[in-house]
């Protein structure tokens, strides 16, 4: 049964409510609860199988939910679609689709033009800028299916940054991307933060998680802990989060 209370109003970049998804196998995630604070950075870990993927789309509409109520920002998701952008898994992506690397950026617009809209020049630029600040301007005219696994990681988060958003859900961001990706990536979304925007990434590296990551949504078809890493990431928390498939290389 939902909870009759009212949603927390002031500011929860996202809330969820008895979120559970089902499958023909079972059900992957099971009556999860769940504030994300806004003007943060928060980590979604767990096991592989453990449903964050599933988590994020659900609550964006991705996928269907059997139950479960999502607000952003203390309104229903549907009323605030604009104010959230998107980042994939790359293995999600088909990486043939022949489209240039400003291509791609500019297609994050079309919520402001429409699919069949004309960028106006203030679009073209600010989805320029986009690419500038994942350090891709040299490669706008490049066929993005050309580009490095990190690289096509950088235009996809371009993409999400010229849309403008106010928060930011990203899925496995930093999987299979090269070191100076990473730390490129982590900048832009620290600069985020610092202008007040919020943050949602599923982790998989536990090791990176205090230095990354404000908070912490620790995962298991269930909610584990949440809150401040400093609290919520604990070796108590982890070893009830993964059991015996507790990584060996975890903060101390």
């Amino acid at each position: 049964m939902v909870d009759p209370t009212p949603f927390p109003i002031p500011e929860a970049a996202m809330t969820i409510r008895d979120l559970t998804v089902a499958y023909q196998e079972g059900r992957v995630l099971e009556g999860v609860d769940a504030r994300f604070a806004a003007g943060a950075m928060t980590a979604i870990v767990g096991p592989n199988g453990a449903g964050k993927s599933t988590l994020l789309k659900a609550s964006l509409d991705l996928i269907a939910r059997r139950t479960g109520e999502v607000r952003v920002f203390g309104a229903p998701f549907a009323n605030m679609r604009q104010r959230v952008a998107y980042v994939p898994q790359r293995a999600a992506v088909d990486w043939d689709f022949p489209a240039r690397a400003i291509d791609v950026v500019q297609m994050g617009l079309y919520g402001e033009t429409g699919a069949l809209g004309r960028l106006t020049g203030g679009l073209r630029a600010r989805a320029a800028d986009a690419l500038a600040r994942v350090g891709m301007a040299d490669f706008a005219k490049r066929q993005i299916g050309a580009l490095s696994g990190g690289q096509q990681q950088r235009v996809f988060l371009a993409r999400a940054l010229a849309q403008g958003a106010d928060l930011y859900v990203l899925d496995e961001p930093f999987a299979g991307v090269d070191a100076a990706t990473e730390t490129a990536i982590v900048a832009v979304l620290h600069s985020l933060r610092a202008e007040g925007r919020s943050v949602i990434a599923v982790h998989h590296d536990l090791a990176t998680v205090p230095a990354y990551f404000d908070r912490v949504l620790m995962l298991n078809r269930r909610v584990i802990a949440e809150g401040p890493v400093g609290t919520a990431f604990t070796q108590t928390t982890l070893a009830a989060t993964y059991g015996t498939a507790l990584p060996q290389k975890v903060p101390a």
